[in-house]
């Protein structure tokens, strides 16, 4: 339920004029801006918002229906994904300057000094996630990354937490004005009309969205099919297939069963990592012990009424693909999970399988460890992949070159659950993943979604950008 009191309407056309055009004005001094300086604004945002942590877990729990300690952990994340942002645009890192000297007897013609750095896009448009009211919502790695890189953000609330996105909004926009941050940094809107408009504004020159595949496709098209067509890094749907050898499943078919119903059911399966598809060996054991598993599973509270729906609609589709059965759930939001001949999916390409968000899988169960790369094969991009299987596994071998095509993380003897905010980790994957399987949506990394190379050619250091001379060495020019 939203709280009336910090609930508005849908932000105006006037309101949004005011806010793109601060935006604009802003984007200027950012660009003119230091990474020290900006991780200042950073870190001030992430001290008042752990200020607040009290305020905005009432807020979160009473509107989302997550767990308070989930949420609580969460903050904890949220926290630490600005400070890491703020140490990447502190120490340089994300320039990438790259420095050449004039070399008059070059290799093809003479070639001239030259210096290369990022630069910032501009203003920055944010569509926030529903399954995650911190991390992936207004004050979260979008935002983050973006302020990092020197760019404007405007975030768009997402309508299934409005009273929390509002008063985050107020602990944003008080931090980054206490800090010093130009006016016009960050701002706040309200409503699908005002996002759209938003987009398709030409004062934005970049979108960053979380969400379905449905709602995040057209967004996208919008972004394309502007007269000046803009980045749209959008994360959108993924099956997260996990691929068990039979010599896992001789080894540890119980262990792999109980990981595998713990990590669909995890935050009541709303999670894009969420592993939707298991492949595993007939008459292993694994499809019935996490059956049972799932089976002891209340029903849970899903974020909203809009994903209760579709979770209803999506179970149902899988249980009534050719031959599939029914193992445990089916019904309003019990955890489900539904078994599937290989014969179904291998028959139809993979087309039938589709990420249902939500506490429900599928199993595919094999009966010739040659039907495991067919159905690899025939499955679509991922955020990630997984394998469990032993030393020395032929069969495990024989999927890793299939796996990282498909997925932008590939996963030994584990669960995709719980992502890593590090800058080795890349979230992201091939569409429909991502609508840009390059760059991930968490981490230092994703900062570069938010910046631009220039080169800057016979250029006298001291005039260049002062960051950017801050990291040139003279002798090297």
């Amino acid at each position: 339920m939203n709280n009336p009191s910090l609930v508005s309407a849908d932000t105006t056309a006037g309101e949004l004029e005011a806010i793109l055009s601060a935006a604009q004005e802003a984007a200027s001094a950012l660009r003119d801006s230091t990474g020290s300086e900006r991780a200042s604004w950073l870190r001030a945002v992430g001290t008042a918002i752990d200020e607040e942590r009290a305020e905005l877990l009432d807020l979160a729990a009473a509107e989302s229906h997550l767990a308070r300690a989930a949420l609580d952990a969460e903050v904890n994340r949220t926290v630490f994904q600005l400070e890491h942002l703020a140490q990447a645009a502190e120490s340089g890192e994300l320039l990438r300057v790259l420095a050449e000297p004039a070399d008059a007897d070059y290799a093809v013609a003479a070639r001239p000094s030259l210096v290369q750095a990022m630069t910032p896009l501009g203003p920055v448009l944010v569509f926030t996630a529903s399954n995650f009211p911190f991390a992936f919502s207004v004050a979260g790695n979008d935002f983050a990354s973006a302020l990092a890189a020197g760019c404007p953000v405007v975030v768009k609330a997402n309508p299934g937490h409005l009273g929390l996105s509002a008063r985050t909004a107020e602990v944003v926009s008080g931090a980054l004005a206490k800090a010093g941050a130009p006016e016009g940094t960050f701002a706040h809107i309200q409503g699908v009309e005002p996002g759209v408009a938003a987009l398709r504004d030409p004062r934005i020159k970049a979108c960053g969205f979380t969400g379905s595949v449905a709602g995040g496709r057209a967004l996208f098209d919008i972004a394309a099919s502007r007269p000046d067509p803009i980045p749209f890094y959008g994360e959108l749907g993924s099956l997260n297939p996990v691929f068990v050898t039979p010599a896992a499943a001789t080894a540890r078919a119980e262990e792999i069963a109980a990981g595998f119903a713990a990590s669909i059911t995890f935050r009541g399966g709303q999670l894009c990592t969420k592993p939707g598809v298991l492949i595993a060996p007939e008459g292993s054991g694994i499809l019935d012990s996490a059956g049972a598993a799932v089976a002891e599973i209340e029903p849970v509270t899903l974020l909203t009424d809009r994903i209760t729906d579709a979770f209803a609609e999506g179970t149902k589709s899988l249980s009534g693909l050719p031959g599939a059965r029914v193992v445990a759930g089916g019904a309003g939001t019990s955890p489900t999970l539904v078994a599937v001949p290989a014969a179904t999916v291998l028959a139809d390409g993979g087309s039938s399988l589709e990420e249902c968000f939500g506490p429900a899988a599928v199993v595919i169960e094999y009966r010739d460890p040659a039907e495991i790369g067919a159905i690899a094969r025939v499955l679509g991009p991922s955020l990630t992949a997984t394998i469990h299987g032993e030393p020395a596994d032929a069969v495990a071998e024989s999927l890793v070159d299939r796996l990282g095509s498909l997925a932008g993380r590939v996963i030994w003897n584990g669960w995709p659950t719980g992502v890593s905010v590090t800058r080795a980790l890349h979230h992201g994957g091939p569409y429909p993943a991502t609508t840009s399987p390059t760059y991930g949506s968490i981490g230092a990394g994703s900062a570069q979604r938010w910046l631009r190379p220039v080169t800057y050619q016979n250029w006298p250091v001291e005039l260049l950008p002062r960051e950017v001379r801050a990291h040139v060495d003279p002798s090297a020019v």
